[in-house]
């Protein structure tokens, strides 16, 4: 997800994409140590994802 698709989301809205995000993540991380997933830069595509939404999420709950 780019920054600014990021901005536009409700805070509820943040709390569920990074929980998705998460999941994800879990599941490329699981699947690539069984056996190699066909693109391994998504797993860093997912994981940078789920920094911005925690920064985002972080950054309204000291505003």
């Amino acid at each position: 997800m780019k920054q600014s698709e990021i901005k536009d989301l409700s805070a509820a809205e943040l709390q569920s994409k990074l929980g998705e995000l998460q999941k994800t993540y879990a599941d490329l991380k699981s699947a690539h140590a069984i056996s190699p997933v066909e693109n391994p830069l998504q797993i860093k595509f997912v994981r940078r994802s789920i920094a911005r939404v925690a920064t985002e999420l972080s950054k309204r709950e000291l505003q």
